[in-house]
């Protein structure tokens, strides 16, 4: 008997190796590990509108994305922290609202923003057994200044200022990085338009930057200005590379993940669509949106390349995937929308860094296999700080007194869209400016909710009121999700109400 069941367990095993091949799934270990996977794509400046599932207007296909919204739950009230990168990524990864410590994103050679003490996402994780990477975008910050020489000097002056490539050393580990807050592995360049232009693995560079950047020996951007920072480069340094190597460390990542029970945490931070609007040339005319939207196409690609690599690896119904955007589009979308008709932030007035809408209302995205329902929307006001405490949720982990703060976690909602959340939610892109979500209402605590300026042009084709000088804007967004009419002198009382439940979030936290 103990012979016969030797040989069975084997024979049974080959069985569902070949039945496995015959219906196209993979047999991996993804069965034992002890909690599933879980894959963030992070978009950079997406606007709401570009996607097809969220807008039936867009001239940008998005066939990927829109399958994995239909696969999963798409959140239509989602919201990063901020209209700009660095805060909203901080606030993604910490589950604390960046303006709780600063304001502002990380510069060309700018520290970190975590504190030693604070817990990140990838620490949380890496405390589970988890192997954890992170790959594209960082603009978290470095210790540059540990690699700098002591007799090194500057160039220029303001954002011509500089540094050299003779000023660092570029032999030596660059501390403060993405392994230090919680992430086994790097790869990426850190930021596609700050110094230095070459590519980091782990915490040192994988060849050492010899010039000073120079965009004319680049191919010629395609929309827009390069917006790049003058500093250290390669010479061989191509940035229509970025996303294709990056992807591709993305696959080559996921596909090593498969042999082994360990779960894995990938945090894959695209540089697009952000400027420099550079989409290969393979994309070139697959939107109508001109160049833009071709990038975006370029970014739909690469999550599908991704995806697909979860799927033919045998991992895809053992991981969790979570798409958004750091904040709303740029400028740019105002002259797209004259020129194309295609308006990014549909159905919302603002851009990146405005405390509009269109700001920080950002595509949304949970596909949980086991748990969301196919096809399921969920209309509940969330946020990008809430993910923290939905995996801490999954993973069974208290999170300790004093640590991701804000967030809330989307467990409930998840399971069934109907439930209840969060009533208020707090936006902020500089010192003393901020937007304030409660129900149907938002306040805009400042005399506009423009950040990066108006566009007559664009308030004339949406009939925007002029500007009716009040020192806030108060917008019913149950009756105007466009945000043409200020209602503030019609309802002074929810102002004030509103200004002083500001007030506590921003002393104390949110109210239960």
């Amino acid at each position: 008997m103990r012979l016969q069941s030797t040989l069975r367990f084997p024979l049974a095993r080959l069985f569902l190796v070949f039945l496995g091949s015959v219906l196209g799934v993979s047999l991996s270990l993804a069965e034992t590990k002890p909690h599933p996977n879980v894959l963030i794509l992070y978009a950079d400046d997406l606007g709401y509108g570009d996607l097809n599932v969220q807008n039936a207007d867009s001239k940008i296909p998005t066939p990927h994305l829109d399958q994995l919204a239909r696969q999963g739950m798409r959140f239509t009230d989602g919201h990063s922290s901020s209209g700009i990168c660095t805060p909203s990524r901080y606030a993604l990864l910490t589950g604390r609202h960046h303006w709780r410590d600063f304001h502002g994103i990380v510069n060309a050679f700018g520290q970190s923003v975590f504190e030693p003490e604070q817990l990140t996402l990838a620490e949380m994780f890496q405390q589970h057994g988890y192997q954890t990477a992170a790959i594209g975008k960082w603009h978290l910050g470095w210790d540059w200044d540990a690699i700098k020489k002591p007799d090194a000097k500057p160039f220029g002056n303001g954002r011509k200022k500089g540094w050299g490539p003779e000023a660092f050393d570029w032999s030596q580990s660059i501390p403060d990085g993405p392994l230090a807050h919680g992430f086994d592995s790097y790869f990426g360049d850190t930021v596609i338009n700050f110094p230095p232009y070459c590519w980091i693995e782990d915490d040192k560079v994988v060849k050492a930057p010899d010039t000073i950047m120079d965009t004319s020996k680049w191919k010629p951007i395609k929309e827009g200005n390069w917006e790049c920072r003058p500093g250290p480069m390669t010479s061989d340094w191509d940035p229509y590379q970025n996303i294709p190597s990056t992807t591709e460390r993305g696959v080559q990542f996921i596909r090593s993940q498969s042999a082994t029970d360990q779960p894995f945490f990938l945090y894959f931070a695209f540089p697009a669509p952000h400027a420099p609007i550079i989409p290969n040339d393979e994309f070139d005319g697959r939107s109508g949106a001109g160049p833009y939207g071709d990038y975006v196409c370029e970014t739909d690609d690469a999550c599908g390349k991704l995806l697909r690599a979860l799927k033919e690896s045998g991992q895809s119904e053992n991981t969790i995937v979570i798409f958004s955007a750091d904040n709303g589009p740029e400028k740019y979308a105002y002259v797209r929308d004259e020129k194309f008709d295609h308006w990014s932030s549909h159905p919302f007035r603002g851009l990146k860094r405005d405390l509009y809408e269109g700001g920080h209302h950002v595509p949304f995205v949970v596909h949980w296999p086991g748990l969301t329902a196919t096809g399921a929307t969920c209309d509940a006001l969330v946020s990008q700080v809430d993910v923290f405490a939905t995996m801490a949720e999954m993973l069974g982990h208290s999170i300790p007194d004093g640590q991701a703060k804000d967030s809330r976690s989307l467990m409930p909602l998840l399971k069934d869209s109907r439930q209840t959340h969060r009533q208020s939610l707090v936006q902020n892109t500089r010192v003393d400016e901020y937007a304030l979500r409660d129900g149907k209402w938002l306040l805009i605590d400042a005399k506009s909710g423009y950040v990066s300026g108006r566009n007559k042009g664009w308030e004339s084709r949406r009939q925007i009121p002029a500007d009716d000088k009040q020192p806030h804007e108060l917008y019913d967004l149950s009756v105007d999700i466009g945000q043409r009419d200020n209602v503030a002198g019609e309802h002074p009382e929810v102002v004030e109400r509103m200004k002083s439940l500001l007030q506590t979030i921003r002393e104390d936290g949110y109210p239960e």
